[in-house]
């Protein structure tokens, strides 16, 4: 069993939950149009603990979700949890934002393209097919007509998450299917920390940094 305190903070989505084996056993979210982390971050931990009727000390790692998404969100959901975990010398554990965002899609057909937003015509975006393996790895992409068309072209594609109003937009093919008032959230993230937790997939507290994928790639 491990209890695993879950932060979610890449979009605008505040977003903390108590994970015991993939499972939620309390949540808080807010999804403000403003980033209300720095204010609702610690409340919230707070809050699941006391609902949970748990205690810090009764926690067995703490998950952080490490972008790419917004640079702020991302540093403060980062610094908490690499706070706690060095306080409570527990093992902090990482998982890729996209990837939490993906598995919002249910029993998909086809592939999951999960895209958070960027500036203007930008969104980083990855590829997975129906089971969640990557296809194409994280990279920012300035969104065209044309984007991703060798995969519309073969298969229903799943387009998920906060970047996918302004591809829905320019899109017309028939194989897209668009999901845009996703955010990333602990209810997702909750198993894949589970499965990082269960084979000591953990990162190094002192050194870890999120992943700000700064450098843009024209798709």
């Amino acid at each position: 069993m491990g209890l695993i305190l879950c932060l979610e903070t890449a979009t605008t989505n505040c977003s903390v939950g108590i994970a015991k084996d993939g499972g939620i056993l309390s949540i808080r979210e807010d999804n403000s149009k403003g980033y209300s982390h720095a204010e609702k971050l610690h409340i919230f931990i707070q809050e699941c603990l006391q609902e949970a009727n748990l205690e810090m000390k009764d926690l067995d790692a703490v998950a952080v979700s490490k972008g790419p998404g917004s640079y702020t969100g991302l540093r403060i959901g980062v610094s908490a949890a690499k706070g706690i975990a060095f306080s409570l010398d527990i093992p902090l554990l990482s998982v890729p934002t996209l990837e939490v965002l993906a598995h919002i899609v249910k029993n998909p057909e086809g592939l999951i393209i999960p895209m958070i937003d960027a500036r203007r015509m930008e969104v980083y975006a990855e590829v997975y097919d129906a089971d969640f393996n990557s296809l194409q790895k994280t990279k920012a992409v300035v969104l065209e007509e044309s984007s991703f068309q060798q995969f519309l072209d073969s298969q229903i594609v799943h387009f998920v998450g906060n970047g996918v109003s302004k591809f829905e937009e320019i899109c017309k093919h028939p194989n897209a299917r668009f999901h845009t008032s996703a955010f990333p959230s602990v209810k997702e993230m909750a198993a894949l920390a589970d499965n990082k937790y269960k084979i000591s997939d953990t990162e190094d507290v002192a050194y870890f940094e999120p992943y700000y994928l700064k450098d843009f790639v024209a798709g």
